[in-house]
């Protein structure tokens, strides 16, 4: 069958059609990220004029020009609904007299790589902003094996894609369902404020034994730091122990977020010094129900509400120690942690496969270019 070279701006086009009727709402923005991946928006678009904004139908594709470092943002529409993106991104799709040639999805496969994004990034320009225009794109090269060959691989990522959307829905009815029970217990049990629940601890790693430096996201997930610890004196950073928190009380009102994670690793990890570390007053306080409280919506838009009026809205710890949660029994407690415990150990699972399926794009290219 053989490999056949072909220029991208040979077989894909700009699409420029933008909302200008109103069609789609505000609930129809979108945006994307570093990873590929269609998100609804972070942004607040209530006053915004929509009009202008690109319709991104099924079966295209979407990127911002601006690059992130290393990274480009992209997104391919793999829905049956269209939605809208800033007018500042470029949508594209495959032409159509070259659907027989190159499927959407396996095209995506090959942007769905670090090789690409380098690629991409090499061939950016600018100073401050390094820009990434359409036709740098139109100029990038690639070799397509025959379409057959394109959709057996296209098939094994379809797959894989599959098994990991049913086990997240699954995880999302383990949260549901939980969340229920609480729901219960918020009219039940008697509600007593964080401070009387959590004490703050303040150990420092003043030995630097310790050199594994950690963040929390908005997502209350603990993640390695991005920032630049070369030259960062270590000795004055917090240790956090397994059933400790991490609280910051930065930005809860622009993030509409309380920031908190629950550490559940063996080996110890410290944070940095703007960083509140707590931990459960007594024995009769289970950390993982408490966790499982600041998981709902319900507690970040109190969080929300309670934050001050300074630009970044921080909720201060003094507040933070205000929240009421309701609090049942030890067993109760126990029981619910449970399911927290069982639902984290899914949603780290979960997120290793997606972690695999985005590492398999690269090896799918290549084995289809191998069989090709």
């Amino acid at each position: 069958m053989g490999l056949t070279k072909y220029k991208l701006g040979e077989l894909i086009e700009q699409t420029e059609e933008v909302n200008s009727q109103l069609i789609y709402g505000a609930e129809d923005v979108r945006g994307m990220t570093i990873t590929k991946q269609i998100i609804p928006t972070k942004a607040d678009v209530t006053n915004t004029d929509l009009r202008k904004f690109l319709v991104v139908k099924p079966d295209e594709f979407v990127f911002n020009p601006r690059t992130h470092g290393k990274r480009i943002g992209f997104g391919y529409n793999d829905t049956e609904q269209a939605f809208i993106i800033s007018w500042n991104n470029i949508a594209f799709r495959v032409k159509e007299e070259k659907k027989k040639i190159v499927l959407s999805e396996y095209l995506f496969l090959h942007f769905n790589r670090a090789e690409w994004d380098r690629e991409a990034c090499y061939r950016s320009w600018g100073s401050s902003t390094e820009v990434f225009s359409w036709d740098a794109l139109c100029e990038m090269t690639l070799e397509l094996p025959d379409i057959t060959v394109q959709q057996k691989y296209v098939d094994i990522y379809r797959a894989m894609i599959q098994n990991q959307q049913c086990y997240e829905r699954g995880l999302e009815d383990l949260k549901r369902a939980v969340f229920a029970e609480i729901e219960t217990i918020k009219h039940t049990a008697n509600k007593v404020p964080v401070g009387e629940l959590l004490k703050e601890v303040d150990v420092r790693n003043r030995d630097e034994q310790i050199q594994e430096i950690q963040g929390i996201n908005i997502d209350k997930v603990f993640m390695p730091s991005v920032a630049d610890a070369s030259s960062v004196n270590l000795k004055n950073y917090k240790v956090v122990h397994k059933g400790q928190f991490a609280y910051s009380s930065m930005q809860t009102g622009r993030d509409e977020c309380i920031r908190i994670a629950l550490f559940d690793k063996e080996e110890p990890i410290i944070i940095s010094p703007a960083y509140s570390v707590l931990q459960p007053k007594s024995e009769d306080v289970i950390a993982e129900y408490i966790m499982l409280w600041f998981l709902r919506p319900e507690t970040d838009r109190l969080g929300w509400f309670a934050s001050d009026a300074s630009i970044r809205a921080n909720l201060d710890l003094g507040r933070f120690y205000e929240i009421e949660i309701p609090l049942p029994d030890t067993k109760k407690q126990r029981a619910i942690a449970d399911i927290y415990s069982a639902f984290v150990a899914r949603r780290e699972i979960n997120e290793r496969l997606k972690a695999q399926i985005k590492d398999i794009c690269p090896i799918l290219i290549r084995g289809s270019l191998i069989e090709g």
